[in-house]
């Protein structure tokens, strides 16, 4: 029980600045035919301020000056992470691009070489730095239909030159005909790394094992009493992120990072506050339901930004929402048992019930603040 409060004045206390935003993502844009390929990689400006010294006068607010004065250091990380087997890379052109989550480094030029389908693109972008960034690479060959790979940061081989790739064997991205399973992966590493998915989960489960009864917590008496409440949430998760699937595949509704991180953080304060004094009663459910929607809306739209085929689209979430829901299961089978075993200790109301809700709600409320204004509470 000292674990688990332990755990989560860790999580409140110390869990890294990037958790409390929008995953970081980069999108790369790779066009190949008759032996020239023509490529444009986009960064998040708040992603190269965290390795490259851009704000010159310290002022949190990057300028058109400033970012021009980096431009070669932008470059010159960017491609030293980036290897197309065969292609020597050099950056031709600068601009930058408003995307619904900021400002983005535009980075783009031409190369004499030809890429296929099955080219091992090597990625190393913010290697060591934020575990939870992930490239999202467009490869078009000959005007076909484009392909979409997710390229996590990995170690790249030795080459004769930072911008220079030839090719090997061991290349650290995945050939072209794996990619569901690397999707399904990614899905699972979201919700594993994704401390506000994690907290929330943590505010539904700590209850699952008790039963409210005039006016008090109860332990619940058997295995099937915790269960069903249980199955009820991952349940309920699994319909709203089926029904992102649909919506966003559709292309009917599409939510900004702006309106959906400060929802996430809400909806977790919310679920806390509930334990420590129950409000949302029979509400709770759609609660749930409504944060699993709108957290789901977070990697459509990301998908959003890559243009591609309503079919392609759709995959790729379907494959992402799977590997969640597998994730989520594997979390409520390690985690339920403990509760379970734990729940007819005295303290368990007060320790773990009562002290993780306000440790969880508290670190929701940071994020709040630092989602809905430029403070950094936590740096």
């Amino acid at each position: 029980m000292t674990a688990v409060v332990l755990w989560a004045a860790l999580m409140t206390f110390w869990a890294p600045p990037a958790q409390a935003h929008k995953a970081s993502d980069s999108y790369l844009f790779i066009d190949s035919a008759a032996g020239q390929t023509t490529w444009r990689w986009d960064i998040a400006l708040r992603d190269l301020e965290t390795v490259l010294p851009m704000d010159a006068d310290g002022d949190r607010a990057l300028t058109w000056g400033e970012v021009r004065r980096a431009w070669a250091q932008v470059d010159a990380l960017a491609l030293s992470a980036l290897q197309v087997p065969g292609c020597r890379l050099a950056v031709d052109a600068h601009a930058l691009e408003q995307r619904n989550d900021g400002a983005y480094a535009v980075l783009s030029g031409q190369a004499a070489c030809s890429v296929t389908t099955s080219t091992p693109v090597g990625y190393a972008l913010f290697l060591g730095v934020d575990p939870t960034h992930r490239g999202l690479l467009r490869l078009r060959v000959d005007s076909g239909e484009p392909q979409l790979r997710m390229l996590a940061p990995a170690a790249l081989p030795a080459t004769s030159g930072a911008a220079v790739a030839v090719p090997v064997a061991d290349a650290p991205v995945a050939p072209a005909d794996t990619h569901a399973p690397a999707f399904i992966g990614e899905g699972v590493h979201h919700i594993v790394t994704g401390y506000d998915h994690l907290l929330f989960l943590l505010c539904l489960l700590l209850p699952a094992v008790l039963r409210r009864e005039h006016g008090q917590w109860r332990a619940v008496a058997s295995w099937r009493q915790a269960v069903l409440p249980v199955a009820k949430t991952v349940t309920l998760f699994t319909l709203a992120h089926s029904a992102t699937l649909a919506l966003a595949a559709l292309g009917w509704v599409r939510l900004a990072p702006s309106f959906v991180e400060p929802a996430i953080a809400a909806t977790i304060v919310l679920a806390a506050v509930d334990n420590l004094r129950p409000l949302l009663l029979r509400w709770r459910s759609a609660v749930t339901f409504g944060f699993g929607l709108v957290h789901g809306f977070g990697f459509a739209g990301v998908l959003g930004e890559m243009d591609l085929p309503p079919a392609q689209f759709g995959w790729a979430l379907f494959q992402f929402n799977l590997g969640l829901e597998l994730g989520q299961l594997v979390l409520v089978l390690l985690v339920v048992p403990l509760l379970f075993a734990l729940r007819q200790s005295r303290n368990y109301v007060p320790l773990v019930l009562r002290a993780g809700s306000t440790l969880a709600g508290l670190m929701a409320l940071v994020w709040l603040v630092e989602r809905t204004t430029e403070w950094r509470l936590i740096s």
